[in-house]
């Protein structure tokens, strides 16, 4: 959904827009080229994403600035960066496509390598301590609230019953194993939600999130905007549920009457439907399916 991040920031301040997920640098070059009154600020756990970008970026250098560190320091990396103010800031969510597609990272379950998903490699939890270390009620957890996998009671049993697993490739095959054959028969690769899942458990991924959207959305001036691509439906959650805090100030009056509780509004919903990929980029980019765009613009202090 590259043009519609690009449109997005349009009309924002001029200043520094946070690309939180920095990645390959990809969103971040586009702004760099179309939006010259922005400079960007990108962080990402991951070093090896830091280098890539830093190097994909370098004409950009006098408008670019990396810092390694997780979205929820955001305030950290700002003090880093000597930026007291975001004219915007980016989340585009979930694993990307370089991790997927290094074996040795461990994300995939098309590839045989060690247990690993850590987005940030010098972080000491893995997908081994997930698979080999957790109870069967927390890997049913795990499965079902991270992967909407509906037999999540049964895939932790066949987990532990195989303890211990010790590569992508084995989980994936007691994953399969542990689905009836019928329902393997549809929805893409069998054991897609329960790595997802577990992918999700190693980085706290959903417990990060609701602290950095708030911190991203205090942090931005009056005009700018936070835009959020979220992937999994638990993501999307926490995000419409953080844009509507902040669009009523959590406010408790009755609905049509006026607000008496003193609730502070610090934002509008630029869209109140999500955007999703349009045809084209479907047909191009399979991953992009289950996307979902959220955005919201910081207004003047509202009572």
């Amino acid at each position: 959904m590259a043009h519609e991040i690009i449109e997005l920031f349009t009309t924002v301040p001029p200043g520094v827009v946070l690309d939180a997920t920095l990645g390959g640098g990809g969103h971040s070059e586009l702004l760099l080229e179309r939006h010259p009154h922005l400079s960007i600020l990108g962080i990402d756990r991951d070093l090896s994403a830091i280098a890539a970008a830093t190097q994909r970026l370098a004409r950009f250098a006098d408008r670019f600035r990396a810092v390694h560190c997780r979205f929820d320091h955001l305030t950290t990396a700002m003090n880093t960066a000597n930026v007291a103010t975001l004219s915007g800031a980016l989340f585009d969510l979930g694993v990307s496509s370089p991790q997927l597609d290094q074996a040795e990272r461990g994300f995939s379950y098309r590839h045989d390598a060690p247990l690993d998903m850590r987005m940030d490699p010098s972080e000491p939890w893995s997908a081994a301590d997930v698979v080999n270390g957790c109870t069967e009620q927390e890997l049913t957890r795990i499965l079902s609230e991270y992967g909407d996998e509906r037999f999540a009671p049964r895939i932790a049993r066949a987990i532990i019953a195989h303890r211990p697993i010790e590569s992508t490739a084995e989980l994936a095959e007691v994953v399969v194993g542990a689905i009836p054959a019928a329902a393997r028969r549809t929805g893409g690769h069998p054991a897609k939600r329960s790595f997802q899942a577990i992918r999700i458990a190693v980085n706290r991924e959903l417990e990060i999130l609701p602290a950095a959207i708030d911190a991203a959305i205090a942090a931005t001036t009056v005009g700018g905007r936070v835009a959020v691509l979220s992937y999994h439906s638990g993501e999307d959650r926490i995000v419409k549920e953080r844009f509507r805090s902040a669009e009523t100030g959590d406010c408790t009056c009755p609905s049509g009457l006026p607000c008496v509780c003193g609730a502070i509004r610090t934002v509008r919903l630029v869209r109140r439907v999500p955007r999703t990929p349009g045809a084209d980029e479907l047909a191009s980019n399979r991953r992009a399916a289950s996307a979902r765009l959220r955005v919201v613009e910081k207004i003047a202090l509202d009572h």
